[in-house]
């Protein structure tokens, strides 16, 4: 099972239906906890061959009328976030340099449904060694450090490169590295792997590693909506699936964050216009 079905399914079984409500929201945690994994990818930094350091401390930005949904419960699925980080970086064999918090915060300037993460790789005060994943809660907050800013790597850390590489962008919002960039995912099996849409309740296989969406009828998969443009966006099959903006008028919001080019997970929800398009895979 993979780790963001178990984070839901945990957040599912808490007593009392405590996110009840939370998933009436806008922004739904699953797509929190999403957005989450792929700031580790881009922001992992390799120490050596036995050693990826990716950040351990978050901050999720969310619009005025999503905080005030989710802060009530922001202590507890803060807790769940870092939990969730915590699985991830195990089975993706990443290590950090201190404990791992995540915390909510209000964005006025995002609308409801956006967010934007930021993130930093803060030592603890003990050590500046990276650490491994471990089974426990999440730890207390690390101390601050100036030289850990988000975005910028901890005192004591190798030399980062001058710049970050084309597409990315310091501190997570929301710019992917290319793929060849990006660390390689584990191997899932040898099994085929199965892609598709679902637009508006109707499934769309995509047999092609490419597949065109846009308002034409010479697009792979048309879709009837005024925002959206003739050839508005492409998808790309692959490991890991990326999608890319064509030069549409109003662009595309994938998994709350406007961007002209993203990494595709099982569950990625894609805004294009006012459609939104779930993007899916399968193994076998």
């Amino acid at each position: 099972m993979g780790v963001l079905k178990k984070f839901e399914q945990r957040l599912e079984g808490l007593v009392n239906g405590t996110f009840a409500k939370v998933f009436k929201s806008e922004v739904q945690p699953v797509e929190i906890a999403g957005a989450l994994q792929r700031e580790c990818d881009n922001n992992a930094t390799i120490w050596n061959r036995d050693r990826t350091v990716v950040p351990n401390d978050f901050i999720v930005e969310l619009s005025t009328p999503d905080h005030e949904r989710l802060s009530p419960y922001s202590g507890q699925l803060g807790d769940e976030l870092a939990g969730m980080v915590r699985d991830y970086a195990k089975q993706q064999r990443y290590t950090f340099m201190g404990p791992i918090k995540v915390t909510l915060e209000k964005a006025p300037d995002l609308d409801t449904g956006l967010y934007r993460v930021r993130s930093r790789t803060l030592a603890s005060s003990s050590s500046q060694e990276p650490q491994a994943p471990h089974s426990g809660g999440p730890g207390p907050a690390a101390p601050q450090s100036p030289q850990g800013g988000y975005g910028y790597p901890p005192a004591g850390a190798p030399p980062m490169p001058s710049a970050p590489p084309p597409g990315a962008r310091p501190g997570g919002y929301g710019y992917p590295q290319p793929a060849t960039q990006r660390p390689a995912a584990a191997p899932m099996g040898g099994a085929a792997t199965r892609y598709w849409i679902e637009v508006n309740g109707t499934r769309h296989q995509i047999s092609r590693a490419t597949l065109v969406m846009g308002r034409s009828t010479e697009a792979d998969v048309r879709i009837d909506d005024p925002g959206v443009s003739r050839r508005h966006c492409e998808i790309r099959t692959g490991t890991p699936s990326t999608i890319q903006d064509l030069g549409s008028t109003n662009g595309i919001v994938v998994d709350g964050q406007h961007t002209t080019r993203a990494t595709l997970r099982d569950g990625s929800r894609i805004v294009v216009g006012s459609t939104t398009v779930i993007y899916r895979q399968a193994e076998g």
